[in-house]
């Protein structure tokens, strides 16, 4: 469990754990697939690229009763996911880059 969120490898920890969360769910994995047009062999690949992990977040937030359920399963606050999302590129203004 993730009790706070001070730094950007804090942040990819829960992310991770929230992909794990989607993975596990036979009907949240089909539908994180078809959002983000990624094919389930290619999630490792897609992981490293930067905003994988937010967009990750991303969806756990979309939906509150998946957030609910994501928080209420491992413990972490739900507030906490939206600051582990501000943490990663792509999950703020911050870490994005100008075209």
């Amino acid at each position: 469990m993730i009790s706070s969120l001070p730094s950007r490898e804090h942040a990819e920890a829960l992310a991770i754990q929230a992909l794990s969360f989607i993975a596990a769910d036979p009907e949240l994995l089909p539908r994180f697939l078809a959002l983000t047009g990624i094919e389930a062999q290619a999630i490792r690949a897609a992981a490293r690229e930067p905003g994988f992990l937010a967009g990750v977040l991303q969806f756990i937030l979309a939906h509150e009763p998946t957030l609910l359920r994501f928080c209420e399963e491992t413990g972490i606050a739900p507030g906490s996911v939206g600051e582990a999302y501000r943490h990663l590129p792509l999950g703020d203004e911050r870490h994005q880059t100008s075209v």
